[in-house]
């Protein structure tokens, strides 16, 4: 599930090496975080809303079949503090 989410949002991103993804098991429903940056946030999430949710359609059929549940969150990608 992580690659297919990984995959999708570095094809909209401007840089894709500032796409993160986690992922975190839980014991009904594994967690997907998509983080990127601020500047690429509409991107991912498109207009109304549309891009994410066909993302998180994607991931849900895609998670059914392998038969667990998935969900998506997306964030926005917090830079380090520089020193």
């Amino acid at each position: 599930m992580k690659e297919l989410i990984e995959c999708m949002a570095k094809a909209l991103v401007d840089d894709p090496t500032q796409v993160v993804v986690n992922v975190i098991q839980g014991d009904h429903i594994t967690l997907v975080e998509l983080k990127v940056p601020a500047s690429d946030l509409g991107k991912v999430i498109g207009k109304s809303g549309r891009t994410a949710e066909a993302m998180r359609t994607i991931l849900g059929a895609a998670s059914a079949r392998h038969g667990v549940r998935c969900k998506l969150e997306i964030t926005e990608l917090v830079a380090e503090p520089a020193e």
